[in-house]
């Protein structure tokens, strides 16, 4: 891994840019997305993206409830849905709560994406630019999340 302080690098420029952009992943972007849960494989894959992605997410459940929150964790131990579950922290209360999936019946990705544009990479840049225009002491402070 390439130290963004070290500048006794060898290699040419574009090729430490191409192996610092390898560093950081690649998120999708998701924000306002409604997932079609026709099958029960659209469930599965809509709610291993939910657990990926880093912004609240509207359910749906087919009881008529609805929760806003940050889905934390899943646990898949079958193929089948009743045996699944998601984790989420609701926004209006404290407490943690578990929805079976089989009890989704829509999901939207509701909530703002808070990491939309903040990839490891685009850091290096904000470094490396402030580096070269002779900036001491450089420090990237990240955003307040709201």
């Amino acid at each position: 891994m390439t130290d963004p302080k070290d500048s006794s690098s060898d290699a040419p420029a574009s090729e430490e840019n191409a192996s610092e952009e390898k560093l950081g992943t690649t998120h999708e972007m998701l924000e306002g997305w409604v997932p079609a849960l026709a099958t029960d494989a659209d469930v599965c894959e809509a709610l291993e993206k939910a657990f990926d992605y880093r912004g609240d997410l509207t359910i749906l459940l087919k009881d008529g409830g609805k929760i806003e929150g940050y889905v934390f964790d899943r646990k898949r131990k079958t193929p089948a849905l009743e045996d699944c579950i998601v984790r989420i922290m609701p926004r209006d209360r404290p407490e943690k709560i578990a929805v079976r999936y089989s009890d989704v019946a829509a999901l939207s990705f509701s909530g703002r994406d808070t990491a939309a544009g903040k990839s490891f990479a685009a850091w290096v840049k904000k470094y490396n630019d402030k580096r070269a225009a002779g900036e001491k002491d450089i420090g990237i402070e990240s955003e307040p999340l709201e």
